[in-house]
């Protein structure tokens, strides 16, 4: 019997919140350049002003209200399903084991659905403001709007979201009824923690090796967390003899589609976190050029550290330079690792960074694909220079610095060789120097 260790998961009392982001575009066949104001708008506002003019639908069904319509709309996966069950969400009052909350993501958008809910969860990794939250009723006779919550943004902005909106995912261990008792102070968020200290409040369909994670499981007493039986929820690959799952779209919680879904989470909040300090420290500038040339001269070199500093740690995680190991094969129980692996965009190899390994990382080559995110291509023209400049000096293999020098040669050239067919702004920049 495995138990959890009070030396492997210290713990801290605070509530886990979770909620996602997804993906509309796919293409990777147009080089960066200056945005229209419909061109920086998110999904969800694209998709409201189609609702206004008649050029998109929802569809009503009683038993899910707009969700299988809107997931359609969006261009969301069922398959992305995964399901919490510890009550950190606005709708926690619905929100148990017996009922738990389903989230779906792609590339740019993330859902929150919960039965018998008056509402959907929607936000979005947006190119123009960083995370967005909306509600959308779940009334049938009222015309479907998209309303702005601004109550999100008490847990939603600040210190665990890099200093500004962003998105969180949790790891809690959680009581019987789904109350949240203690965060697990060693989850980092992210790729970065090891099995042993996930998904706790989570419910996670699939097979794993190495270490036992904390999805499926209670905390019964929370005086001795130390006699928590991580066993029984150890490669569970189907939940209906714990829950009823044919309230949902899937039955599935797959632990694919977490990975996946932990990745991104993160990687949104740092591309988030670019683009507004970089816009910040740009505007400073222009502002102190009206001044002395020394005053000038500070707040451009105040500019290029900026730059440099929040370049170098999306860079970092873009790169999974921090990516703890999986320690042996993950294998979910839904179709999601297949169609999230047939989205592309491929070399002439039938190369793509949406290729898994699922044996000791998550990727087959270590490089995020929202690097083909509109949020990313949304960072100020300074911020991806520099980007491009030090992909080019770590592919390369001219950057063998503390970070980089674990870095495979084959994992570099494999990287340097897809991006420079799949991502024409790189490709030009590298032409051009």
């Amino acid at each position: 019997m495995n138990r959890l260790s009070l030396c492997s998961a210290a713990l801290l009392t605070a509530a886990g919140m979770a909620v996602a982001h997804g993906a509309l575009r796919e293409s990777s066949d147009r080089q960066a350049r200056p945005q229209t104001v419909d061109e920086m708008a998110g999904p969800v506002e694209v998709l409201q002003k189609k609702l206004a003019q008649g050029k998109a639908k929802l569809e009503f069904e009683p038993a899910h209200g707009y969700l299988a319509s809107l997931l359609k709309l969006l261009q969301v996966p069922v398959s992305s399903q995964t399901l919490v069950f510890s009550k950190t969400s606005f709708q926690r009052p619905l929100i148990s084991p017996q009922t738990p909350r389903a989230l779906y993501f792609n590339d740019d958008v993330y859902l929150g659905w919960v039965p018998k809910g008056d509402v959907i969860e929607v936000s979005e990794a947006s190119p123009r403001q960083g995370a967005v939250f909306y509600a959308l009723s779940q009334l049938e006779h009222t015309p479907p709007t998209f309303a702005r919550r601004a109550e999100c943004m008490q847990c939603h902005d600040g210190l665990k979201t890099m200093g500004g909106p962003g998105h969180l995912m949790g790891s809690t261990l959680t009581a019987l009824d789904g109350q949240p008792l203690f965060q697990v102070e060693r989850y980092l968020g992210g790729h970065r923690s090891p099995l042993s200290v996930r998904w706790g409040g989570w419910y996670v369909t699939g097979t794993h090796a190495g270490d036992v994670h904390l999805g499926n499981a209670f905390l019964a007493d929370k005086t001795h967390p130390e006699e928590m039986d991580l066993a029984a929820g150890a490669n569970l690959t189907d939940l209906r003899a714990r829950i009823d799952t044919s309230p949902y779209l899937s039955p599935h919680s797959d632990i694919v589609a977490l990975l996946v879904l932990e990745h991104q989470v993160r990687m949104h909040n740092l591309i988030a976190r670019a683009n507004r300090e970089v816009r910040e420290v740009i505007g400073e500038q222009a502002a102190a050029r009206t001044g002395t040339n020394r005053t000038a001269g500070l707040v451009a070199e105040s500019t290029r550290q900026c730059i440099g500093r929040v370049s170098e740690a999306l860079l970092e995680y873009m790169l999974f330079r921090d990516e703890a190991a999986l320690n042996g094969p993950v294998k979910g129980t839904s179709t999601f690792a297949q169609e999230f692996q047939q989205r592309g965009p491929f070399d002439s190899k039938g190369r793509s960074l949406r290729q898994l390994d699922l044996n000791q990382r998550l990727l087959r080559f270590p490089c995020s694909y929202l690097i083909y995110s509109e949020a990313f291509d949304s960072l100020p023209q300074e911020a991806r220079s520099y980007l491009w400049k030090r992909l080019r000096d770590i592919l390369s293999g001219q950057d063998q610095s503390a970070t980089y020098a674990g870095m495979k040669r084959a994992d570099r050239e494999s990287v340097l060789a897809i991006l420079v067919e799949t991502k024409p702004e790189f490709a030009a920049w590298i032409k051009e120097h």
